[in-house]
């Protein structure tokens, strides 16, 4: 759950700064919001949680 919460939140500050860079228009980042939210509440959410949280497993692993 706790990864989840910060990928959602550093995705939306990527969004918004993609925004005010003048990366992505008001139009696309909405299309790209929804995209996620329906996404959210299909088949492939499961699978898409099991391949983030390897990647965090993987990221936490390494060491410096």
């Amino acid at each position: 759950m706790a990864i989840s919460l910060s990928v959602v939140v550093l995705l939306a500050i990527v969004l918004i700064v993609l925004m005010r860079g003048g990366s992505i228009k008001a139009g696309p980042a909405i299309v790209a919001i929804l995209l996620g939210f329906f996404l959210a509440s299909s088949g492939l959410a499961p699978s898409i949680n099991r391949l983030m949280e390897s990647i965090a497993s993987t990221i936490n692993q390494i060491r410096l």
